[in-house]
């Protein structure tokens, strides 16, 4: 491209990203989201499946061959990883420390 085109190019360029930098760091919907203590608890469930680098992190996943881990899994083994599995394993303090640091609110009904 020629230097002259990137010259007319760069008044778009500053105006799309003041746009978007205003549209990702001003808006108010960002981080204002309501979810209730089950969902935040499904949310973090699934997070924690997600950071676990094996086959087998909860009893009820399934493991390479097609069948549940059961025992097998990380959930099921003491020492080593401890991914969150199941709702009740997750005490109301950690639901609003997550909540917290995510700035997600609860819904009106719950407050």
């Amino acid at each position: 491209m020629k230097l002259a085109a990137i010259r007319r190019l760069r008044p778009v360029a500053v105006f799309c990203s003041a746009f978007l930098s205003l549209l990702v760091f001003a808006s108010p919907a960002v981080g204002a989201e309501a979810l209730t203590d089950a969902q935040v608890r499904k949310r973090m469930i699934d997070e924690s499946i997600a950071a676990y680098h094996g086959a087998c992190p909860c009893p009820d996943s399934k493991n390479r061959s097609g069948r549940k881990c059961g025992k097998n899994s990380a959930y099921s083994k003491p020492g080593g990883q401890a991914p969150l599995c199941y709702p009740e394993d997750i005490p109301d303090d950690q639901v609003d420390k997550y909540r917290n640091e995510r700035k997600i609110q609860k819904p009106k009904a719950d407050r």
